[in-house]
């Protein structure tokens, strides 16, 4: 043992003494080893995987607290001697693998708990564990092996996007009018369905190349229903290609299912059937691709991370990004976390900028149905741009504290964020937006046509005159099918169908509403649909204002 050693060793003999001159695995703590030749040897506590040499694995599993470092040593083999086995003990203590004396010995192993919190947005609920049911499917995987299946699979989507292509106006008119409830009911059920099998896909394409999915269960991911699957024992794959598919079975799958629903709509029959595969392969599709994108911690992105093997790409990406950043508006000196990827930065910006053009694009384009929604709709659209405030914010702190870290100095941080301030306030004042209001309109009988307006629109705001566009309104487009002006003085308690405020067909259910008489030149041909309402342009502060947070409490 070496001077330095044992020094460290006489500063730990107090209450730390027995967990270092004897160590332990932490509850929980399991050593795999490799599932074939090739494959690395793994740590895994809960349900992280550290992929290890074989001396430190031997080590770990050797380590049951009855032997000091002498005896791990004479077990382990002439490369060890005490002094190596007490620096190894020390860096797997801080690293949680060995038992710190911090807690008592627990009976049972570590579990990952039923119910799981993964921050920001995501709640699991842990409803099986899929191994034994993913077994079953082994011996039709293994009948025609990956490649043939994958074939089999690729000409299914690219033929599902050539009978789209096909059914060209049939799908342009389904994606723009009404449906029916129970045409979304039927496609919501398939989503779900198609999702089930999107999580099982990756569960077996792990245990076809010898891994274990450890569970599967629904969760809410950013408040929408869902399904996982957990295949981190992916780590334990010995080559990157094998983990790569493994996080695109998943997206392969449901481009497959797309490509069959997509096939099976053009068997001839108009109607709620054909409605409701057009929609459905459309939505998988579109679920497939945005599983691709890289930049948001999805399929696309964990393929990516698997084929650089570098675990944690996007967080040292991003941390290269903020570097980055801070380096211009701060100054100072930064180590780079990923000196061997010259994309990093661009990677880091992107991963950074994502929930920007994902959120945003997605509140502006639901943000006349979520108004027509009233208070609901509107507490909604608050709630995700407030998660991207939130995301702004915590940024911009991290990287002033980041860059503080790094030796910038107080003045030049001070001086970029009140420059940085007056810009934002310079926007808010004097960027004008037009403010518009969606409600719906209906054709009363007579030929008398309303607009009709939710709770939580600002009815003080509306007079004579006021301009007004109708539209047919799809799930995914819509068609402007007349202008109008209104003509009342005042609103009117009134109830509206719920087709006049979402894309639903005629139905039986209605909203409490407001309407005001409207004056048009041409009645529209539909008895119901979407309105829109001009009220003129203003600051980006009031705009937001108005548009977001006093529907909230109208």
């Amino acid at each position: 043992m070496t001077s330095d050693t044992a020094v460290a060793s006489q500063e730990s003999s107090g209450t730390d003494s027995e967990y270092i001159t004897h160590p332990r695995r932490s509850d929980g703590v399991l050593v795999h080893p490799p599932i074939s030749t090739d494959a690395p040897w793994i740590i895994q506590r809960g349900e992280q995987y550290l992929r290890v040499g074989a001396d430190l694995a031997r080590l770990v599993a050797a380590a049951d607290g009855t032997k000091g470092h002498e005896a791990l040593a004479a077990a382990l083999g002439a490369n060890w001697t005490a002094a190596v086995v007490d620096t190894a003990v020390r860096k797997l203590v801080t690293a949680k693998v060995f038992h710190d004396g911090a807690a008592t010995r627990r009976k049972r192993p570590l579990r990952v708990p039923r119910v799981k919190v993964v921050p920001p947005l995501t709640v699991q609920l842990t409803v099986a564990h899929p191994q034994r049911l993913l077994s079953r499917a082994l011996p039709a995987m293994a009948l025609l092996g990956l490649k043939r299946w994958g074939i089999i699979g690729a000409f299914l989507a690219a033929g599902g996007l050539l009978a789209l292509a096909g059914l060209g106006p049939e799908l342009s008119e389904v994606l723009g009018r009404p449906l029916s409830l129970n045409v979304y009911g039927g496609v919501i059920v398939a989503m779900l369905v198609a999702s089930a099998l999107h999580e099982l896909a990756h569960g077996a394409v792990l245990a076809y190349y010898g891994g274990r999915p450890s569970r599967m269960g629904v969760m809410l991911f950013y408040l929408s229903p869902a399904f996982f699957c957990d295949v981190s024992d992916g780590w334990r794959l010995s080559r990157n290609e094998q983990r790569v598919r493994v996080s695109l079975a998943g997206i392969a799958t449901q481009w497959v299912i797309a490509g069959s629903a997509a096939l099976a709509a053009l068997i001839p029959s108009r109607g709620p059937w054909q409605d409701g595969l057009l929609l459905f392969a459309v939505a998988c599709y579109i679920a497939g691709t945005v599983n691709l994108l890289p930049v948001v911690r999805l399929d696309g992105y964990l393929a990516l991370m698997s084929h650089l093997d570098i675990p944690h790409l996007r967080n040292w990406a991003m941390a290269d990004a903020r570097h980055w950043i801070a380096r211009i508006l701060y100054g100072g000196r930064y180590k780079p976390e990923l000196p061997q990827l010259q994309w990093a930065i661009a990677f880091g910006l992107a991963c950074m900028a994502a929930p920007l053009f994902i959120v945003i694009p997605a509140i502006g384009n639901f943000a006349p149905l979520l108004q027509r929604m009233g208070v609901v709709g509107a507490v909604l659209m608050v709630c995700g741009l407030g998660y991207l405030v939130w995301l702004l914010v915590r940024g911009a702190a991290r990287t002033a504290v980041e860059a503080r870290a790094a030796g910038a100095s107080r003045w030049r941080i001070a001086l970029s964020v009140t420059l940085l301030t007056a810009a934002m306030v310079c926007a808010m004042l004097f960027i004008r937006m037009p403010y518009t209001v969606a409600g719906g309109y209906v054709v009363r009988d007579g030929g008398r046509v309303e607009v009709l307006l939710p709770a939580s629109v600002d009815r003080s705001a509306i007079r004579p005159g006021t301009a007004v566009r109708l539209y047919r309104a799809g799930l995914m487009g819509q068609t402007a099918t007349g202008e109008a002006v209104v003509t009342s003085d005042h609103g009117t308690a009134t109830t509206a169908p719920l087709s006049a405020f979402a894309p639903v067909a005629s139905t039986s259910l209605s909203l409490p509403a407001t309407g005001y008489t409207l004056a048009v030149t041409q009645p529209p041909s539909d008895r119901t649909g979407n309105a829109q309402l001009t009220l003129g342009r203003g600051a980006l502060v009031g705009w937001l204002y108005d548009t977001y947070l006093a529907p909230c409490w109208r």
